[in-house]
């Protein structure tokens, strides 16, 4: 039931239709939007009370040698830095079933959590699902690079950098075939449109 109340508050909740369970507003209100407005402090302290709970080191749940060389503040920063980046990919590869939105393929191996609008540009919505796309890798460092858009209306379309090559083999087999594709949507969480807008404005290369 207490979820229900949460699940009141959650605008994708609410996008879907689903009104949840209104009883617990005055108690659930004020949590909510504590979360909603500093979720990558809150997200890294849950983990840090579920590595705890297990008797874990929470630098345990982070595959990188290069932690373990850091020290001290800076430390600490990296392993929340790292741990945030996994909880994030944790969410998009849920979300799209760890498929890509593109090519269809299903190796989490070879998938990435690509953003919408990059990590470092804007820090309220580095965790927000909406902000992410499951991508393989030649399409996740395409999308980064600009080298391709994903419109509001959820076509591709391809900048002339790699138009200019329509007459290599790559092009017909990788590029060709997505021109004005539209990506597989996830199951929830949808990318958000003006997102979408902002990495067409300020990232594709037209």
């Amino acid at each position: 039931m207490r979820l229900g109340n949460f699940a009141h508050h959650n605008p994708y909740h609410q996008a879907r239709g689903v009104k949840g369970l209104s009883g617990g507003v005055k108690q659930c209100q004020p949590i909510w939007d504590e979360y909603n407005q500093n979720k990558e402090i809150l997200l890294y302290e849950s983990e840090q009370i579920l590595s705890e709970y297990k008797g874990e080191a929470i630098e345990s749940h982070i595959e990188s040698e290069e932690i373990q060389t850091v020290i001290g503040k800076d430390k600490v920063r990296s392993v929340k830095t790292r741990v945030n980046q996994s909880l994030f990919r944790q969410m998009i590869m849920s979300s799209y079933s760890s498929t890509c939105a593109i090519s269809g393929i299903d190796i989490p191996e070879l998938l990435f959590a690509s953003h919408i609008i990059p990590w470092s540009k804007n820090e309220k919505e580095r965790l927000n699902p909406a902000n992410g796309i499951c991508l393989s890798a030649t399409y996740d460092v395409a999308f980064d690079k600009g080298l391709i858009g994903i419109q509001s209306d959820y076509s591709i379309i391809l900048s002339n950098k790699i138009l200019d090559h329509q007459s290599k083999d790559y092009f017909s087999k990788y590029f060709k075939p997505v021109n004005g594709l539209k990506i597989t949507l996830p199951e929830r969480y949808e990318p958000e449109k003006e997102f979408l807008e902002w990495h067409m404005d300020s990232v594709f290369k037209r």
